[in-house]
């Protein structure tokens, strides 16, 4: 027997004869770490909440956003919220439905004051319309342009009522066309009442949404963060 007393007498035994015998380590440090990771994590989104509230009071107090305008000139006003397309319709005639769809401001351009110094942007915004006669018409589409107080045509295309071509072409740039025919295309906008006036109702209006969108935005943020 006495090598199975030399055996358990060895050192690496003794060591794990002793390490069994000490104390289990408390689960109160794990506690207290997850305790404290808890409280920075309140405290982070708590502050979160703070500034989000304190910019949606800041907006609606400085810049009430209106009710949305449904109706201007012969146009109905379609706007989704959350959306950054609005939509414009009428009718034209007997045949005509004329359909526009306007970005929200998508772009500027500096502006010099008096003295030849740049201390002001013009906003940007996209707009297209769409002509057709007629369930089975071609459509006649024109990409626009709206600045504050003016519309600028870019280009003009027809297209199939079933768009199937993969590349279609798309015609020349508007800048290119004869004088006299890019000023009597204005005119044919014109008479639609898609004018200088309708530049001026889409820069209000998108200024409006401009507000309301991003009030709303910070008001989704807000509440994904408080839910649990």
């Amino acid at each position: 027997m006495a090598w199975l007393r030399k055996t358990l007498s060895s050192p690496g035994l003794r060591t794990l004869s002793l390490l069994h015998q000490l104390p289990k380590p408390s689960n109160s440090l794990f506690s207290t770490r997850t305790y404290i990771s808890e409280m920075r994590k309140s405290a982070f989104q708590d502050n979160i909440l703070r500034l989000l509230r304190k910019e949606i009071q800041y907006e609606l107090e400085r810049f009430p956003p209106k009710q949305p305008i449904t109706q201007f000139d012969s146009f109905t006003v379609d706007d989704r919220p959350g959306e950054q397309w609005i939509k414009l319709r009428r009718k034209f005639g007997d045949k005509e439905d004329i359909k526009i769809e306007a970005t929200m401001f998508d772009g500027s351009v500096p502006v010099s004051n008096s003295v030849g110094v740049e201390d002001n942007e013009q906003l940007h915004i996209t707009f297209i319309v769409n002509i057709s006669k007629g369930a089975d018409s071609n459509v006649l589409e024109i990409m626009c342009s709206a600045w504050p107080d003016t519309i600028e045509i870019k280009q003009l295309v027809v297209r199939g009522e079933k768009r199937t071509a993969a590349r279609p072409y798309l015609g020349p740039q508007f800048k290119d066309l004869d004088d006299d025919l890019q000023s009597s295309l204005y005119e044919f906008l014109d008479e639609r009442g898609i004018n200088d006036e309708l530049a001026i109702f889409l820069h209000e209006y998108m200024e409006n949404k401009d507000k309301t969108e991003f009030v709303r935005w910070l008001g989704t943020v807000k509440s994904y963060i408080e839910k649990k």
